[in-house]
């Protein structure tokens, strides 16, 4: 596939902790103000303040301008990295810097701040925008799978539009596997496989993680959480949506069906059976040697004993094959496989996309650049190096994991079928802060249930205040 924006110099984001990848604020460029109208008569500047390197955001800016200049000839495209541990640290970030007088343009944020954005009133509904722009935007929703629409509404609305995904699935060590004489996993294997299969490759190396983790709300012990057919909060949805739903997907009413106006996160359920048996699994996995005690937050170390080979198996997504890849191991030597079904397939994922802040004096032009950062032809500008999964399922080609692998890339697409995206409500920060807490307790302690009952109180406490 070619490039309308240039090369770009390869970035490694596995510090983001399984997110999406970009994440994006566009700043005005003098605190207190709107987007600056500096530089001469009638010219404006776009501030984008990026999660990630500087040399990565500069990169960004670079190859985007040529673009930006022929929406708006005045318009001036500026990058910023910022660096955090995780999502949940970029999200205080950005609200830090909102309550210092910076009123942004732009946003982009995961799945775990859309919520908190539109129910703050930071950010405007796309509504008018997309329904305005459908015929333009036709091709997009043909491509992009709904639930990553879906996860981007909130009471009825729209308010990003997504480009990139990571769902929760189980990466695996293809040498240790060899060694352990096992068979490479299907599609279809269970919870009872995947004990025994690292039964088994504990036994090749006491240098050897059967399986490791980390302690944060995406891919932890909630991918088991999922896979036991629960979660933290009670599921539900919004009302309304009809308004896309019937216009968008008119060309794949199937994809659309049982739709609706957003995730609606109801009371907490982080106590429940299957939190307390989810949780309880994980921590005697460490009792029993199968697994060390996790990190919290960003998974670099995991990365890091991934690629030396002494992890047999760990819960990632897309962004892991341009990181494995890029931290030296070479395609064949891992593989990706389906989460293990438990009591069910369900499994969790969180999307990227961008939005637009109510403060914009620019709401236009962001618009436009917002349809232009979705664009196929954008990704690769935006994440070289497949350290995400792209939304648009006509991106995902062999031949774009050729060089990188996984030999399995289907399955980054195939596990959002069933998939439900991370719990997110309003208060993510309180919900995801109480989990690493209350989690770092549980494998302290070695009991589940009492840290869980800690959890399902903060939780409460938090619903409550928001």
């Amino acid at each position: 596939m070619t490039s309308g924006f240039g090369a770009m110099d390869r970035r490694t984001l596995l510090k983001l902790g399984g997110g999406a990848g970009l994440a994006s604020v566009g700043l005005g460029a003098l605190a207190g103000c709107g987007s600056s109208n500096s530089g001469g008569s009638g010219s404006k500047t776009i501030n984008m303040l990026y999660f990630g390197q500087q040399s990565s955001a500069t990169a960004l800016q670079n190859a985007l301008q040529p673009q930006i200049t022929k929406l708006d000839k005045t318009a001036t495209f500026k990058v910023t990295g910022i660096n955090g541990t995780d999502w949940n640290d970029f999200i205080a970030k950005i609200l830090t810097q909102i309550a210092s007088g910076s009123t942004p343009d732009i946003v982009s944020v995961a799945t775990e701040g859309l919520q908190l954005m539109a129910s703050k009133d930071l950010v405007i509904p796309l509504d008018s925008y997309v329904t305005k722009d459908l015929s333009s935007l036709q091709s997009y929703f043909d491509d992009i799978h709904p639930a990553l629409i879906e996860s981007m509404m909130y009471q009825g609305h729209l308010w990003e539009l997504p480009d990139s995904f990571n769902a929760g699935s189980l990466f695996y060590s293809t040498d240790l596997y060899n060694k352990a004489g096992l068979s490479e996993p299907s599609a279809t294997w269970t919870m009872d496989d995947f004990h025994t299969n690292a039964s088994k490759i504990a036994k090749v190396s006491n240098n050897i993680n059967a399986f490791d983790w980390v302690v944060r709300l995406w891919g932890s012990w909630t991918s088991f959480l999922y896979a036991n057919n629960g979660n933290l909060l009670e599921e539900g949805k919004y009302p309304g949506g009809d308004w896309l739903w019937k216009s968008a997907y008119k060309n794949n009413p199937t994809a659309a069906a049982g739709r609706a106006g957003g995730w609606k996160w109801g009371t907490p359920t982080a106590n429940s059976a299957a939190s307390i048996e989810a949780l309880q699994y994980v921590i005697d996995l460490q009792k029993s040697g199968l697994s060390p005690s996790p990190d919290v937050g960003g998974g670099g170390t995991l990365q890091g004993l991934f690629a030396s080979n002494r992890i047999g198996m760990t819960i990632g997504g897309g962004f892991w094959a341009g990181g494995l890849h890029n931290a030296g191991m070479k395609d064949g030597s891992f593989n990706v496989q389906m989460f293990p079904t438990w009591k069910s397939n369900k499994s969790l994922f969180g999307a990227g996309g961008y939005g637009i802040f109510k403060s914009s004096k620019n709401q236009d032009l962001a618009w436009e650049i917002l349809k232009l950062m979705v664009q196929p032809e954008s990704f690769d500008v935006i994440f070289p190096g497949n350290v995400t999964t792209p939304g648009r399922k006509s991106l995902m080609t062999a031949e774009r994991y050729a060089t990188t692998g996984p030999k399995n890339w289907q399955v980054f697409y195939d596990q959002l079928n069933g998939s439900v995206p991370i719990s997110a409500p309003p208060y993510y920060n309180a919900l995801a802060t109480s989990l690493n807490q209350r989690t770092t307790q549980a494998i302290s302690s070695g009991n589940a249930k009492a840290a869980l009952d800690g959890m399902q109180s903060d939780f409460e406490k938090a619903a409550a205040g928001a």
